[in-house]
């Protein structure tokens, strides 16, 4: 007799890897479900989207202005759990991006310059692809991409 193993769910996110004239990329520091990270701008796939539709739909969420795809960058190529969702396996998309004209969004300084623990809050700051450490992310696939990036940026690939 076989026993049916009801399957998990996933969640697919898109990120986007934005890269200035300096050879820094755009990080986002967030606060959400009670935590502190730091990750590269993107979001969740809604139902009836694609993954190119769903990062330029990003874009203008978090960035008030839309984006251009550059080209694909990473798939998640590895088994990896969902943090924050019970039986959901997670699947990161990452585009290389561009923001056509001047760039109108606030960029800081310094690490989660936002105020409070407010849920949803969230700042942007860039940092030199030069000194980009796997540890400055905050999630596995991003800390897997970072590296990829570091590994680029050296073999003057980007």
């Amino acid at each position: 007799m076989h026993k049916t193993v009801e399957p998990g769910k996933f969640t697919i996110r898109v990120y986007g890897l934005l890269i200035n004239d300096q050879k820094e990329i755009l990080l986002s520091d967030e606060y959400r479900f009670n935590t502190e990270m730091t990750k590269f701008p993107g979001g969740g796939l809604k139902f009836g989207e694609g993954p190119e539709d769903c990062m330029r739909r990003e874009a203008i969420e978090e960035f008030g202005q839309p984006a251009e795809i550059i080209s694909h960058f990473y798939t998640t190529g590895f088994f990896q759990k969902a943090m924050f969702l019970e039986n959901h396996q997670l699947i990161s998309i990452y585009y290389r991006i561009r923001i056509p004209g001047k760039i109108l969004f606030p960029v800081s300084d310094k690490p989660l310059d936002f105020k409070g623990t407010k849920d949803g809050s969230q700042s942007f700051r860039w940092k030199n692809l030069e000194k980009l450490k796997t540890g400055d992310l905050s999630f596995p696939v991003d800390k897997f991409v970072a590296g990829m990036l570091t590994e680029k940026y050296q073999a003057g690939i980007i």
